[in-house]
């Protein structure tokens, strides 16, 4: 791959521009944004330029000029709704890993995910499609993320640990193992899940306590 599109253009595209250029899966990126109004509307990030919105990715001639692209967006469902968009026009949708991280042979990611810097993929684990490992988290053996799960830097998954769509574990948080999280989960910074959480709530504390449901 040499050229590759992310749409998004804050802070987390940058870290994906910076993690395709650092592993080689790309040497030229642009990004699309709809903060873009015209040439002039947007500057470049990271030195490379934002050349329309979001929906530019969907013109005929753009898979012709980026074969490849990713999803930068924070906000699970809007990622995985553009993921999909993207697969339809049939866009080239990689895994991103930066050389600093480490991935078990015998694990499973799926395509148009990002693992960064400084994190771990252990035995068997198996990640969904566009599913963020941040910065230093760690998933351990037999795992099982679903699609758009999103691991903050340095939150820590132990052995066999399910975690449900579109699910978001904070910074710094840690869960035991062979708990299962629903889908549309966010679990606090630096929580410590100890026991199940159904789907749609927010967990916080030491250990982790459900405060509110969505």
């Amino acid at each position: 791959m040499s050229d590759l599109l992310i749409l998004g253009a804050g802070g987390h595209a940058k870290v994906v521009a910076e993690t395709a250029l650092t592993s080689g899966a790309a040497s030229r990126v642009a990004f699309l944004d709809d903060n873009w109004t015209g040439s002039d509307a947007c500057p470049p990030v990271l030195g490379w330029p934002v050349i329309g919105p979001l929906a530019w990715s969907l013109q005929p001639e753009s898979p012709v000029q980026f074969a490849a692209a990713l999803v930068a967006i924070g906000h699970a469902t809007t990622r995985l709704h553009w993921i999909q968009k993207l697969q339809a026009a049939g866009y080239s949708l990689p895994v991103l890993i930066h050389p600093m991280a480490w991935i078990s042979p015998s694990s499973q990611i799926g395509p148009a995910s990002v693992v960064f810097a400084q994190a771990v993929v252990q035995a068997q684990a198996t990640i969904g499609i566009g599913t963020i490992l941040n910065t230093g988290c760690s998933v351990d053996h037999a795992s099982r993320l679903a699609d758009g799960v999103h691991i903050c830097p340095g939150a820590r998954l132990a052995g066999e640990v399910q975690v449900g769509l579109r699910s978001w574990i904070g910074i710094g948080a840690s869960v035991i193992q062979q708990v299962r999280i629903g889908s549309d989960v966010t679990v606090g910074a630096g929580a410590a899940v100890a026991r199940d959480l159904p789907d749609g709530v927010t967990a916080v504390g030491v250990p982790a306590r459900i405060l509110s449901f969505s």
